[in-house]
């Protein structure tokens, strides 16, 4: 398996991902211990999740289980800022909420830190330097070891990048965007 750097940082991921979103939903937990196992062994390294996935941390318990010695081995992403709760209290970017999200993730996952943490949604109800401060208290921390965010429009990542600058912060080193044969807008 090809591996290449992500972004400009200095992480190198396999060249083909695996996204753990059907783990602990449509697949149990010996499905998704097959997948993993499969992916693994084909030389993919990157593995990503999220919080929300698997009915709400499902699909993070699914790799907290599944990974044990493996996990030095992969370049585990996770995402935060959805809703994780029926009355939307527990979702955004908030300092509150991320300190928050990141252990709830760090238990499920049974890890010490998550190499790419991704804000998986804007919050239009928190500035971006307050949600840039505290990833980057997390990464000085080393609960995290690289951030990024999905499913932003463009004019937000610049923003989000020159924050980080003018901040002296840590900046996204990557975008995952939505873009499949279905979905063609990026």
């Amino acid at each position: 398996m090809q591996r290449r750097r992500l972004g400009n940082s200095g992480l190198q991921v396999s060249l083909v991902g695996l996204g753990c979103n059907n783990f602990g939903a449509r697949l149990d937990l010996e499905g998704s211990r097959k997948v993993v196992h499969r992916a693994l062994d084909l030389g993919i390294t990157l593995l990503d999740a999220a919080d929300i996935y698997g009915n709400r941390g499902g699909s993070e318990e699914h790799l907290g289980q599944i990974l044990g010695d493996r996990r030095k081995d992969i370049v585990l992403a996770s995402k935060f800022a959805m809703a994780m709760d029926e009355v939307e209290v527990k979702k955004g970017a908030s300092r509150r909420y991320i300190m928050s999200a990141v252990e709830d993730s760090l238990r499920r996952l049974k890890t010490d830190w998550i190499d790419l943490y991704q804000v998986h949604q804007l919050d239009p109800l928190t500035p971006i330097e307050e949600t840039l401060s505290t990833l980057d208290d997390l990464v000085r921390q080393g609960r995290v070891s690289y951030i990024g965010c999905t499913d932003f429009r463009a004019w937000c990542v610049v923003e989000a990048q020159w924050t980080a600058k003018r901040r002296s912060v840590e900046a996204f080193i990557s975008c995952q965007d939505e873009y499949s044969l279905v979905l063609r807008e990026p």
